[in-house]
């Protein structure tokens, strides 16, 4: 590796794109979901008879700070660090989930009119990135705009799939056949990207999305009433546990930094 090569890839400070990725990625928007209704309705008693007002505003200030903190921590970082990058997908995707509640809820916007605003947050934030700098593929994220565009999208994205997941479930489907379809929508972009020549970079945003909506259904079935279709465990449990289990793939899972687009040109 020359210095060139060495440069390029100490500056790509998101991670390469693989199956362990995936599956961290969707154990953290699990996460998000069990993590953000334990302090939204378990502590701050939003769904309870004599909830706490605004539970989901001060769920969203209270996660909304900590990504902030975390995000300015990934920017200022000179290299990739797996465990903090981890901690602030898992910070984006919890507050995405509490914003994505208030959107739902308190506005009074409903499902759909949540999952549209937030779509349009998306599909607005990433035009403003490839028109800015020209590209939206993950491994250009080498600047501090470049970064901020990132994680501002990623921030919408795990908002929009929290609003579809709920969508999708209480549309009639339930939790478990809500995540039947996102995980059948995730299978059919594989193929997609193993047997067509469709951009990959499309490819992974659309994943990117869709794991979110699969995560909020698969941890509403873990912690919602047996009633509405889940399976009624301790939200503060499930989280912890689902928090573990991401602390051990870290460890297990090899993770480096994706290379970045002119890493070969420069290593020529």
């Amino acid at each position: 590796m020359n210095d060139s090569q060495a440069r390029y890839e100490a500056l790509t400070k998101v991670p390469a794109v693989t199956l362990g990725f995936w599956l961290i990625k969707i154990l953290a928007t699990t996460l998000g979901e069990t993590g953000g209704d334990s302090v939204t309705m378990t502590w701050l008693g939003e769904t309870t008879a004599h909830p706490m007002p605004n539970g989901y505003l001060i769920g969203t200030a209270i996660f909304g700070v900590l990504l902030v903190l975390l995000v300015w921590a990934q920017i200022k970082a000179r290299r990739f660090n797996p465990w903090l990058y981890w901690a602030t997908i898992a910070a984006s995707t919890t507050a995405g989930t509490t914003l994505a509640d208030f959107a739902d809820r308190s506005l009074g916007i409903g499902y759909p009119g949540g999952s549209l605003l937030l779509l349009s947050c998306v599909l607005l934030s990433l035009l403003t990135w490839y028109k800015s700098l020209g590209s939206i593929n993950i491994n250009t994220v080498t600047t501090p705009k470049a970064e901020t565009f990132y994680w501002v999208t990623i921030t919408f994205s795990q908002t929009l799939g929290t609003a579809l997941g709920d969508w999708i479930a209480d549309a009639g489907l339930g939790y478990s056949g809500g995540a039947l379809v996102f995980g059948a929508a995730l299978a059919i972009l594989a193929m997609l990207y193993f047997m067509t020549k469709v951009s990959h970079v499309l490819l992974f945003w659309a994943a990117f999305i869709l794991t979110r909506p699969l995560g909020a259904t698969v941890g509403d079935f873990l912690d919602k009433p047996l009633d509405k279709g889940g399976l009624a465990l301790s939200r503060p449990l499930a989280s912890a546990v689902l928090a573990v289990a991401i602390i051990v793939l870290i460890m297990v899972i090899p993770q480096r930094p994706g290379r970045h687009p002119g890493a070969a040109q420069a290593a020529a």
